[in-house]
């Protein structure tokens, strides 16, 4: 029996196709991790753009004095779904239209429409309604514009790149599952002679694939930790590259803690995943062929 221990501890351990499954195992978590972090991000952007943008409102007031403009921020203060009213400050509004006047901007007889920025209590149509409909009793010829509505198509195309992104992290799953299972074939005929003598020794399918299944799920392990590990330093690289963009639309695109700890997990599930796809290969190719 201690002679036949050997062959079964070694049956897989092939360091030519260790080293070939663990390099393509790095390099489909690097494109999963990438995926992942994608999707993760994308989704804190657009959890971002209705937290800042979607519950927004912009009131344009023309030819209404400083104090008038004072009055009408005061009322909408008090109305309901309203939690925050800011007028915006003339310089701030010069800074804007500085790129087309330059420092003409800057003149005070320049006229300018004042500007509140009102944030709702939440980003329902309804609760806009109430709130414009408060504006227009209070400056009937003021212009509101509802920031969600031109938010609404970035927020769309935000989206569907977090779907994407998952979807390619389910493609890469199973193309993992494809991979362990063309690999558990290959040992199966490489190694025949072997089983055969390890079955005619007594040993049950279900120990011969537990020796598959511990191979691949290692080698699975070992890769895609290493592709996991550049793919995070990858995706740190980027994060930075965003933080230096003072933009709301890329300023939300971040990854939390626990989206770190997601993508750390990664390798162990499909490590698991491999685990899974080969005992069932094993288990079907030796009922069905030896």
């Amino acid at each position: 029996m201690r002679g036949a221990r050997t062959p079964r501890r070694n049956l897989l351990d092939d360091a030519r196709r260790a080293r070939a499954m663990g390099s393509v195992m790095a390099v489909m978590l690097f494109l999963t991790v990438l995926a992942a972090a994608l999707g993760l991000a994308t989704a804190r952007a657009a959890e971002g753009l209705d937290r800042q943008l979607a519950g927004r409102l912009t009131v344009q007031l023309l030819g209404v004095s400083d104090a008038g403009v004072t009055g009408i921020a005061d009322a909408l203060r008090g109305a309901r779904g309203v939690r925050d009213v800011a007028v915006v400050p003339r310089a701030e509004l010069a800074e804007l239209v500085r790129p087309w006047l330059g420092d003409a901007g800057l003149d005070a007889d320049l006229p300018m429409p004042a500007m509140i920025d009102v944030t709702l209590a939440d980003a329902s149509d309804a609760t806009a309604s109430v709130a414009a409909a408060r504006v227009g009793e209070l400056a009937p010829g003021a212009k509101i514009d509802r920031s969600a509505r031109w938010v609404a198509p970035i927020r769309s195309f935000v989206a569907s790149l977090a779907w994407l992104a998952g979807g390619i992290v389910l493609l890469m799953a199973g193309a993992t599952a494809a991979v362990v299972l063309l690999a558990a074939r290959a040992g199966l005929d490489t190694h025949r002679d072997t089983i055969d003598v390890l079955h005619m020794l007594g040993s049950t399918d279900v120990q011969l694939s537990r020796l598959f299944q511990r191979r691949i799920a290692l080698d699975t392990l070992v890769g895609g930790t290493v592709g996991t590990i550049a793919a995070m330093i990858a995706v740190l690289v980027i994060a930075r590259q965003i933080a230096a963009i003072d933009s709301v639309l890329v300023s939300g695109a971040t990854l939390a803690g626990g989206d770190w700890a997601v993508l750390a997990l990664l390798p162990l599930l499909f490590a698991g995943l491999a685990t899974v796809a080969a005992r069932v290969a094993v288990l079907r190719t030796l009922r069905q062929v030896l």
